[in-house]
């Protein structure tokens, strides 16, 4: 089957101004009030886009005249076809950066078979996204656009075709939508894969995201080698993957908290699957801020809070950096003197400068003082464009505490 779906002729655009050079470079969306027109034509449609003054092709891409980001550009050389021999070769990129990350991209013999494979238009993919997880691969395509340009279906051949696979699911962008087998043997329970060889599950059809956050993986080994003697407070826990980290290193006590009660009893699953002792795991299904407002004089001794994207758009920048800071202040309050503080921000409309500022807002609302020991990001297997700040979204931010 294709990988590209078939259309008709490359609808034809033309910039309103000069951003070749910002294409060039590797900046691939266009907006809307950059294009002299927005014509009518089928969402995801391949596009050709000249340049402003001589009209002369200088990227192709696909179109969506309903987004504001309007063209999403896919090569900008020559020739100007998107078609499946160039799918293939940027997908054949991106396997060849995960060979080099992850063995078990060949062969389960590897302790992490847990990675990205596609991550958009950091793999030169705009809007494609695979996560593995050992023999499962899910896909996510972002929004109509990206499901009228890319076949799902070819694409989970491909996958099953050139990497050890049994399934590949498809998961919607819509929030509480089930995945569906696309491919390959059906799935019946979470899905198991290892992390540094930490052993998770993953609930491909149902769960957030994909099923896992995967680009935390390197923070989390982070913390296991942080962790040894010290009692932790897991913040936004979701299914626990700094708990098990945590509790891996040492920890001789976790206490995990999130609103959902299921992500709770996963964490405690996850907690006896690595073979921790069960008395050590704490798991709290409450809100996270009335957590705080009633832990009185408790205090741990590495407090990480990793919650949801708080600015979901630029409108709402302004109200997640207030909640950044009210985090900060509330989870300083509740750590150690001398102990640690990891505070992580997946809001790709804030910056790192914003979220460091919020952060150190809320140190100063706390009366702490906070050393900085690392401001990491998201691992290799998360690649972004350099010329696409947006696409470094995360940030995690390490502090010890006076």
């Amino acid at each position: 089957m294709p990988l590209i779906r078939p259309h008709r002729e490359p609808v034809v655009l033309q910039l309103s101004r000069d951003l070749v050079r910002s294409l060039k470079r590797g900046h691939a969306w266009i907006f809307r009030e950059a294009l002299r027109d927005c014509p009518r034509a089928p969402t995801g449609s391949p596009a050709i886009l000249l340049d402003h003054r001589k009209g002369q092709p200088v990227a192709a891409g696909w179109y969506d005249s309903s987004s504001p980001v309007a063209f999403r550009a896919c090569r900008v050389d020559a020739p100007w076809e998107l078609d499946d021999f160039w799918a293939e070769q940027r997908l054949q990129s991106a396997l060849s950066l995960r060979r080099r990350l992850f063995p078990a991209v060949s062969v389960d013999v590897s302790d992490t078979t847990g990675y990205r494979l596609c991550n958009g238009e950091g793999d030169g993919l705009p809007g494609l996204v695979v996560d593995v997880y050992a023999q499962t691969a899910v896909m996510k395509l972002d929004g109509p656009a990206a499901e009228g340009f890319w076949s799902a279906e070819g694409l989970a051949d491909w996958l099953l075709e050139n990497l050890p696979l049994k399934t590949v699911v498809e998961r919607s962008r819509e929030r509480g939508s089930a995945g569906r087998v696309l491919t390959g043997e059906p799935i019946r329970e979470p899905v198991e894969f290892r992390e540094h060889g930490l052993r998770f599950t993953a609930d491909v059809l149902h769960g957030q995201k994909t099923g896992f956050f995967l680009d935390q993986r390197e923070n989390r080994r982070q913390v296991r080698g942080l962790a040894a003697g010290l009692k932790v407070l897991n913040l936004f826990s979701y299914t626990g993957g700094f708990s098990i980290a945590a509790g891996t290193g040492g920890a001789t006590q976790v206490t995990s908290v999130d609103i959902a009660a299921p992500a709770i009893a996963e964490s405690e699953r996850h907690w006896l699957l690595n073979n921790l002792p069960a008395g050590k795991h704490e798991g709290v299904a409450v809100d996270v801020f009335e957590f705080l407002g009633r832990c009185g004089r408790r205090r741990w001794d590495l407090v990480i809070v990793d919650p949801p994207s708080f600015a979901p758009s630029e409108a709402a920048v302004s109200a997640a950096v207030a909640s950044y800071t009210k985090l900060a202040a509330q989870a300083a309050q509740v750590t150690a003197r001398q102990g640690l503080l990891a505070l992580a921000s997946c809001s790709s409309h804030i910056t790192a400068e914003m979220f460091v500022d919020a952060c150190q807002e809320g140190l100063s609302i706390a009366r702490r003082r906070g050393t900085l020991l690392g401001l990491n990001g998201q691992p290799p297997d998360h690649p972004a464009p350099l010329m696409m700040p947006e696409f470094r979204y995360l940030k995690f931010l390490l502090l010890r505490l006076d």
